[in-house]
Parts: structure tokens; sequence; C-alpha cells
């Protein structure tokens, strides 16, 4: 009995230290921080291996097999491990711990992808599904029902869809655009309780319950303030969040998936989620939504209406109540619309704090007769180097300058290491013939042909630049409701050349000047000393130069890591040289009757030549981070 319990407490022990030395061993032979379950899978193989070919040998131990059985041990066990980490690399798969996790989030995501699978049958969607068409009478509202059934994500997706006239028929376009407030309002007890919760009742003299507005991340209640102010309060929808990250989650790995593909990669697919995802999260914190409201307010003229935020918290937004009406059945107006223009405008090009999102539910005609924006969740930025750029490119425009248009073009875009300027310059010199000639009336159009150029010579379009033709694209649904027919094109080469005028007045080169003066001026007076330190050195022969080779940190690492493969090839073939020299020599004292002192170093050094190569060929497969 006693013997029994000694061997089955010991065994497990013993086994125990044996994976942990196993897993150190082949931490510093394969360079690799090998989990215990990897190893302890890889012992009890090699522990089988060891067993079989040591197991029915006659030979008495000595020291010097015993450091034989050693080795192929631990061969045994780093060959295992080596042919895992080629095979599913350390990292592949996640620990044990996070498999209950992972098996939570993907039956939530399978009853999620279920639930808006069922929501477009339900809606009559499901003969699209299968791929087998139908009339398409009534299509485009149980588009907007289906959307409208699957959530916060889906919403948005369809709010976006409703200012893209250029894609959609207008019986679509006239459908989505309802998404825009038509969304069904939450229970008042369940918006009551996120209110309590955030900044407490007691702040208001009165809220009417009955919203005035309802979208698809929040509603909007009339208010007045003990201060007897009256606002609007913004209050996010109970768990809207954990919806919206969920579907996220979808749209990440459908990203995942078509960016293997050509087109998809080419279109930059995960980037533009991985953006959308970003914009949606920052919409889902109303902080972020008062500090926007602040930021464009500060640069912002009287032109076009602004609220004032009173109160922010992450799912309440307490603000001045803009008295207007919807744009929707407001007067046409071409005034109106040059002046929200020009005010956008104004917000890319020269402050560089811009509303991303100008969709008709966001546009109030005020009862001065000025247009209110609402809704800054979506906020664009835009440094002056890209926003100098950007006006070069419309005044390259207006003036129909292909060699303009190219350098402005380069200058906003990331350029790949190799490409035809000349071809560039040609092919936008063929689109400006096209769309800008005599007679021709340039639409956005021209622009969704600017970003195919772009995409066929390689040309990345950095996310502020995409999120300023976002705005605009936007912006040409809403100049449209408020004056058909509004050419966007047109006004906003008209703007760009102004500005330009307006830097090539007198005043204003003068000021350029005076500022471009001031900062040379400190290097103009430190110019004269330097070159007299220069000409000294060389009159006394001491003028030198010193480059430090490898500066750069990634630099010494390629270095290094070069050098030490090189090093460990060079060892591991010496060692199997000398081996091979050694299990063909004879004479030297005999370890046993049939293996030589020599064959037992010989099969050692054969062993340690293995296990350099293994080191060798798991750094050359494993992926790099």
């Amino acid at each position: 009995m006693g013997d029994f319990l000694v061997y089955t407490i010991g065994f497990p022990i013993t086994f125990l230290v044996l994976v942990m030395g196993m897993a150190l061993a082949a931490r510093r032979i394969l360079g690799l921080r090998i989990g215990l379950i990897r190893t302890a899978l890889a012992c009890l193989l090699a522990m089988s291996i060891a067993s079989s070919a040591f197991g029915e040998t006659t030979v008495e131990p000595s020291a010097g097999l015993a450091t034989l059985q050693l080795g192929l041990a631990i061969l045994a066990v780093i060959g295992v491990l080596a042919f895992a980490e080629i095979i599913v690399p350390t990292g592949s798969i996640p620990p044990p711990t996070e498999w209950w996790g992972m098996l939570r989030r993907r039956i939530k995501r399978t009853r999620r992808y279920s639930r808006i699978t069922a929501i477009a049958f339900r809606h009559g969607l499901g003969p699209y599904l299968r791929g087998r068409e139908r009339s398409g009478e009534g299509l485009a509202r149980s588009l907007r029902l289906a959307l409208q059934d699957a959530g916060v994500t889906f919403v948005k997706l369809g709010q976006v869809l409703s200012t893209r006239s250029d894609l959609l028929p207008p019986d679509f376009v006239d459908e989505l655009s309802l998404l825009q407030d038509k969304v069904p309002p939450a229970p008042w007890k369940n918006v009551r309780a996120v209110l309590e919760a955030e900044i407490g009742l007691d702040q208001f003299a009165s809220v009417d319950e009955t919203p005035l507005a309802a979208a698809s991340i929040a509603q909007v209640h009339k208010a007045v303030l003990k201060t007897g102010a009256e606002v609007v309060v913004k209050v996010q929808r109970p768990d809207v969040r954990a919806v919206a990250e969920g579907d996220l989650d979808i749209v990440s790995r459908l990203a995942e998936t078509l960016q293997r593909t050509r087109w998809g990669s080419a279109l930059g697919v995960r980037d533009l989620a991985a953006g959308f995802a970003a914009a949606l999260r920052e919409e889902l914190d109303f902080r972020v939504e008062a500090r926007n409201i602040a930021a464009v307010s500060a640069t912002a003229d009287a032109s076009v209406g602004l609220p004032h935020v009173h109160m922010s918290t992450p799912r309440v937004l307490v603000m001045d109540r803009l008295d207007g009406v919807p744009l929707k059945g407001a007067i046409e107006d071409e005034g109106l619309a040059r002046t929200l223009l020009r005010f956008v405008l104004r917000q890319v090009m020269l402050d560089g704090v811009f509303h991303a999102d100008p969709h008709p539910g966001n546009v109030f005609l005020l009862s001065d007769g000025r247009l209110g924006l609402l809704d800054f969740g979506s906020v664009g930025r835009i440094d002056s180097a890209l926003r100098s750029a950007l006006q070069r490119l419309l005044l390259a425009i207006d003036r129909s300058d292909p060699a303009g248009l190219t350098d402005a073009l380069l200058e906003l875009t990331s350029r790949p290491e190799e490409i035809d300027e000349q071809r560039l310059e040609r092919t936008l010199g063929q689109f400006m013939a096209r769309h800008l000639g005599a007679g021709m009336r340039p639409d956005v159009e021209m622009f969704g042909d600017l970003f195919l150029i772009v995409s066929r010579f390689g040309l990345s379009v950095p996310p502020e630049i995409a999120a300023v033709f976002r705005a605009l694209a936007t912006l040409e649904g809403t100049l449209g409701v408020l004056a058909p027919g509004f050419n966007i094109v047109v006004e906003s080469r008209a703007f760009a050349t102004e500005q330009i005028s307006e830097r090539l007045t007198p005043e204003s080169v003068k000021r350029t000047m005076a500022e471009e003066l001031q900062a040379v001026l400190p290097m103009l007076r430190r110019l004269p000393r330097r070159i007299d330190r220069i000409t000294g050195a060389m009159e006394q022969g001491r003028l030198s130069m010193s480059m430090r080779l490898f500066a750069d940190e990634r630099d010494r690492s390629f270095i290094t890591g070069l050098l030490h493969q090189v090093m460990l090839t060079a060892l591991g073939a010496a060692a199997g040289v000398m081996s091979v020299l050694l299990l063909g020599a004879s004479g030297g004292p005999q370890v046993s009757q049939d293996i030589g002192f020599y064959q037992v170093l010989g099969y050692n050094l054969l062993i340690i030549s293995v296990l350099l190569g293994l080191r060798v060929v798991v750094t050359v497969f494993r992926p790099r981070a």
C-alpha cells in the first residue's frame, strides 16, 4: 500500500517537474514561450518513444549511455514541439481559460446571425438571400423595415445609403431616409432609468415624456432646466452599446473575409470597417459629441446655428433647443444651400474641424431664417498640410491643370514605392477632358472617377480625406433637398478660387512673408557662425563627417537576427560534421561491449546538430509579428 501511495503521488510530481524542465529547455533551444499543455503532450510522446527505443535493450546503463538517452528524449520532445510550432504556431490557439468566453461569444454571434436572417426573411428579402430575384415592387420598403428591425448598426448603414442618390434609385433613397427620424421610440420608463442613473431628474423642472425624435442610437426629449432654460435631452437607447458591439464584431469578421479577396484588398475593406467601427463607438459616447460641438463652435461663424451644451455624460447630453423645423418640407432656397456648403467647406479647408454627417435629418431651418446643425457625434479633423493640398486640388480642377492635380493628389495620398507619374498625369488629363471640357457640367460623379484612378495607381487615401469626401457626398443629398439641381462641384471650385485669391492680396502676402520670416530668422542668425566653424575646420584640416551605421533599432534587430541564424546554422553544420567523423572513427575507450566513447560523443553531437537545425527551421517558418 505504501509503494502504491508513493507511486501515485510521486509520479505526477516527477512528471510535472519533467514537463517544466522540458518547457524551459524548449524555450531556450527554440527561442519560444512554449505552453505547459503542449509541452506535457510532447513529453508523453517522447516517453513512449524512449520506452520503445530503450525498453528492451540488454545494455547496462552507464554515464555515456545516460547522456545519449537524455539527448534522444530531449530531441524527441523538441522535434514534436518544432513540428507543432510549424503547423500550429504558439498563440494561434487561445488558452483554455478563454475557451468558455469564446464559446459564449460564438453562440451569441450565431444567434445574431440567425436573427438578422430571420428579419430579412420576415420582410420578404429571402429570395435575394438565396440568389433568386423577384419583382422589385415594395423592395425599398422591405429593405428599410429590415434594416430598422436589425438594430443600430444596420440603421446607420441605411442612413449612409440614403445619401447616395448616385448609387440607389429615388424610391430607395426616399424610403431609407425615413430611418433618420422614423425609428420607434424606447419606452419612457427605460429612458427615465437612464436619466436617473446618469444625471438625475432633479436637474430638470420638467421633461416631456414624448420624444421629439427617435434615432438609431438615441432619442431626444424636450425639457426645462431648474434655471428656466429650454433644452433638449439626448438619451441613449438602453442596451444599444451591447448590440452595437456584437454587430461590429460581425462586420469586422466579414471585413476580414472580404479583405482576402482581390477587390476587397484593393478597396481596403478591413480599414473601412475599422473606421466605421471607430466612428460608431465615438457616437456611443456623448462626451465625445460635447467636445465636438465645442471644437466646431470655437471656429464657426454665425451663418449657421449651433447648439450650446449644458451637461454631458456617456449616455446623456443636455443642450440648447434650436427653434425650427426639419429641413424636409422647408422652403427651397439656393442661398441657404450655398451658405451651408460654404460653412462646411470653411470648416474643412480653413478650420480643420468639420461636421462629418450633414444628412437632412441633422439640418434644421431655424425661426430666424438661418440653418442649424445637429448631431455632432461624427466629426472629422484634418491637419493644415492636407487642407492646403485639398485647396490645391480644387484649384487645379478649376484651372484644368493636370500637372497641378497630379502634385496635389500625390500630396493627399500615400504613394507606393514605384509609380509612373507621367502616366498618372496623362490619365488625369484625360479625366479632366472628360469631365471639365467645354460644355460639360461637372458633378459629384467626377470624384467617383477620380477615386477609381487613385485605386488603379495603387495610391492610398488617408482616412481624414476619405471622411471629407464622405461628408461632401452626404452634404450633396442635403443640398438637393434644400435646392434641387444645386451643383456642389461648381460651388466648391468657386469657394477654393476665392480662398486662393484672398491669400494673394497684398495684405495676405505681407502677413505670410512676415510669418515665414519669423520662422526662418533664428536659423539665419545661427548660419554665419556655422559657416565660420566649417571654413575654420577646413583650413586646419579637421573637417570630418560622422555617420552612425544601423542607428535605427529595426536595422540592428534585423542584422542581429540574421547573424544569429548564420551562427546557429554554422554551429549545427560543424556539430553534424564532427558527429559523422566520430561515428566513423575506430579505437578509443569502450563505454559498453558494442559502443565506444567516440560513438557516444558522435551521437550526442548529432543530437546537438539536429536541435540547432530545428531552432533555425522553427525561426524560418514562424510567422512574423
